[in-house]
């Protein structure tokens, strides 16, 4: 029995190896010939295939990095976001979730937990770094952004979120997570791109690890959003926004909203403004797509200089993935080529034959009148002396 092509070892087809007397007198030998070759070919092909599979890398985590090996029997798969995380599987379902692969780790007697969380794209593992991410944790310049808290290292990098559980922190285990997040495998596509509405978060007095990127109403009500989901409207697809300051008075909030289009921004900006909201006063500001809303112990004053740092600015940034680029196929644009002569001929065939039967068909019916006619046979001739 032989196995598929992508499984080693690799075994012939039985079709090949199976023995048949055949007189060699019933076999052309330009038969014999194209068999054997393609049997060579069909080897070859198996092969190379086949080591391709085995070098292929299997899972999101790497075997090994900076001396850390990882335990085979360890490694778990589940596309089940209630598996990562069952109290709050909705909002990682808001965020894309896609999948979670986790291992032990082992160096040197010490062991480490390492929790991988693929999302659709990167704004769904930057949401979710800020959904988990707390005020306390110390900031890590690990992957595309980190932080740490005792034993516990959250960061992201791509579209992958990882979480790490260490026996106890030392001065060498950011240097090890580094080269663990440079392991990692980043997308290729505009997948890997982050989103921009956070940076549009006025930057004076922010709270450490207080913004927040929201996509749904689950990740709204459990972080403590201050306007209503039913008045966001999520069926608009807007985009969210939270950041924590330090005032004069305490502390206030600042919510960015960002709609698809200015009239959906204005008409959500006015049923905001009619409708009584807690944890007042509300400060509003619309620009463009834009809606921003403070609120909290703020002063008027403050909360003016807040609305006037955010400003829309029309910037064109792919964050869903788009087609995938076209492989160059040698072989597809050689045959577009001989289809393209081919109908070139064929075209410059059938009108050959149709001017000259019309030509006949002329010459028959209407004699000397259309094409055959005297006068259009002589030559011109200047007689220049």
């Amino acid at each position: 029995m032989f196995r598929t092509l992508f499984s080693p070892p690799i075994f012939i087809p039985k079709v090949f190896t199976s023995t048949i007397f055949v007189p060699k007198s019933v076999i052309p030998k330009a038969v014999i010939q194209k068999i054997k070759l393609l049997s060579i070919l069909l080897l070859f092909v198996t092969v190379a295939f086949g080591q391709k599979a085995k070098d292929k890398p299997v899972g999101l985590l790497p075997q090994s990095f900076s001396g850390w090996h990882i335990e085979p029997r360890s490694v778990k798969t589940t596309p089940d976001p209630a598996a990562a995380d069952p109290t709050d599987a909705p909002v990682l379902k808001e965020y894309g979730f896609a999948g979670l692969e986790s291992a032990t780790y082992a160096r040197s007697g010490r062991t480490m937990q390492v929790k991988a969380a693929r999302f659709n794209d990167a704004t769904g593992a930057f949401g979710a770094f800020t959904y988990y991410v707390q005020p306390q944790m110390q900031v890590e310049k690990i992957g595309d952004q980190g932080a740490s808290s005792n034993s516990r290292i959250l960061f992201f990098k791509g579209n992958l979120l990882v979480d790490v559980a260490v026996e106890h922190l030392s001065a060498m285990s950011g240097a090890d997570l580094r080269a663990l997040a440079d392991a990692l495998p980043r997308p290729k596509d505009n997948t890997g791109k982050l989103p921009a509405l956070p940076g549009n978060l006025p930057s004076q007095s922010l709270l450490r690890n207080s913004s927040r990127y929201i996509l749904g109403p689950e990740a709204m009500s459990r972080l403590g959003g201050l306007i209503p989901a039913q008045l966001i409207d999520f069926s608009k697809g807007p985009e969210l926004a939270i950041g924590r300051y330090r005032t004069s008075q305490g502390e206030a909030s600042v919510t960015l909203i960002s709609y698809p289009t200015p009239q959906i921004a204005r008409e959500r900006m006015e049923a905001m403004q009619a409708a009584p909201l807690s944890g007042g006063p509300f400060y509003f500001k619309r620009s463009g797509p834009y809606v921003v809303a403070v609120s909290g112990n703020i002063p008027g004053d403050e909360a003016q200089s807040l609305l006037a740092s955010v400003n829309y600015d029309a910037d064109v940034t792919l964050l869903q993935p788009t087609k995938p680029k076209p492989v160059e196929d040698r072989a597809g644009f050689i045959v577009a080529l001989v289809l393209l002569c081919v109908i070139a001929v064929l075209g410059a065939l059938v009108f050959g034959f149709v001017f000259g039967g019309i030509r006949v068909l002329a010459n028959r019916f209407f004699p000397n009148r259309v094409f055959s006619r005297t006068e259009s046979a002589e030559i011109i001739r200047l007689n220049l002396k």
